[in-house]
């Protein structure tokens, strides 16, 4: 289903936030905004159908705010640049994990044969254990 989606048009939509972030960068973190906060709108995003949106809403409930806005921060790396292509990444990877098709599981009978098979391992292996008993040991 990711496939009917723009990506390009998607990432568009978004909106970018920077700060400063903390970690390792010297007297660089405390003058340079890295750190890159990636806000997404589901319900008043255009490119993606209602289906879609309901779809996403639903399966990305809890990572979601009051608004239905995705959120994503990315402060790993040393350079704004850095930190958009990460989030984008996560934007990209989330909205494809919530649009994938479950598989419908089939239920399946185990036939009377394997049951037979089965019950046949159990009791050899039952029979196994009682020859290793010391009782044979002890009687002689």
């Amino acid at each position: 289903m990711i496939n009917k989606i723009d990506l390009n048009k998607v990432i568009k939509e978004a909106k970018f936030n920077t700060s400063r972030s903390g970690g390792k960068g010297g007297q660089n973190v405390n003058k340079v905004e890295t750190k890159v906060e990636l806000v997404f709108d589901i319900p008043g995003s255009l490119t993606l159908d209602e289906e879609m949106k309901a779809l996403l809403m639903k399966k990305l409930a809890k990572k979601l705010d009051a608004e239905g806005c995705i959120r994503l921060v990315s402060q790993t790396d040393r350079t704004q640049l850095g930190n958009k292509k990460k989030s984008i990444e996560k934007l990209i990877k989330l909205i494809d994990m919530a649009l994938k098709k479950e598989k419908v599981r089939i239920k399946t009978v185990k036939s009377f044969s394997s049951k037979q098979q089965v019950l046949e391992e159990k009791k050899k292996h039952s029979f196994k254990k009682k020859t290793r008993s010391t009782r044979d040991f002890l009687e002689e």
